[in-house]
């Protein structure tokens, strides 16, 4: 999410880890983080007969739903940087650049035909045609944990993260400086292990 992650106070002791987003890390177990707040959910039909929301489609904001319109229109409000088939937990992460993820579940084309194929169940990256970003590292929001991204204690040895310039809810406490494939590749003023997924999963965080 880039909205939590998971972590663990540096003790640099040799640990297996976990391959699910958002595991908390410590020194005597793990925990799961609440929901990635960079998540949101769409059971909207496809406008025509390709895919719904496909790479480089752009999407409007609707209170409940969102709907597939053209980028040069008006309306549009994001646009899809990966696109992918099957649950969020099972495919390939988003982007560094994701603003936020669009769950979009199965349903039917809009088109009066009981013969047209369903819409299968994927997720959309999006990024916002305009400011603000909230997935641009520091920013303190989307779906992934990146480096330059700042976290807080959220309480019950969770983290979540918060803009690094001090303007969100909370202040920040740690600021990942990079990531690795494991622990013991974090530099020495890693203070807190943040595991973020992707090819190198563990976030070195050092303390503010």
């Amino acid at each position: 999410m880039r909205g939590n992650g998971a972590v663990g106070m540096a003790a640099r002791l040799p640990s297996a880890l976990l391959l699910a987003l958002a595991v908390l890390w410590s020194v005597t177990g793990c925990q799961s983080t609440a929901p990635s707040a960079g998540v949101r959910s769409s059971s909207a039909p496809p406008t025509h007969d390709g895919t719904f929301l496909a790479l480089g489609e752009c999407s409007s904001f609707g209170p409940t739903s969102f709907t597939e319109v053209p980028c040069s229109g008006e309306r549009a409000a994001a646009r899809v940087v990966a696109r992918h088939d099957g649950p969020v937990t099972e495919g390939p992460p988003c982007p560094p650049a994701t603003d936020f993820v669009l769950h979009i579940g199965g349903g039917r084309p809009a088109t009066g035909r009981t013969t047209a194929p369903a819409v299968p169940r994927g997720y959309a990256c999006m990024r916002n045609l305009q400011p603000p970003h909230p997935g641009d590292p520091g920013h303190g929001g989307g779906p992934r944990t990146v480096p330059g991204d700042c976290v807080y204690d959220s309480g019950g040895g969770q983290v979540r993260e918060t803009a690094c310039d001090g303007t969100g809810t909370h202040k920040p406490g740690y600021k990942v400086t990079e990531t690795a494939p494991d622990r013991r590749a974090c530099p020495p003023s890693t203070s807190l292990y943040v595991q973020v997924g992707g090819p190198d999963p563990v976030g070195c965080a050092r303390r503010l």
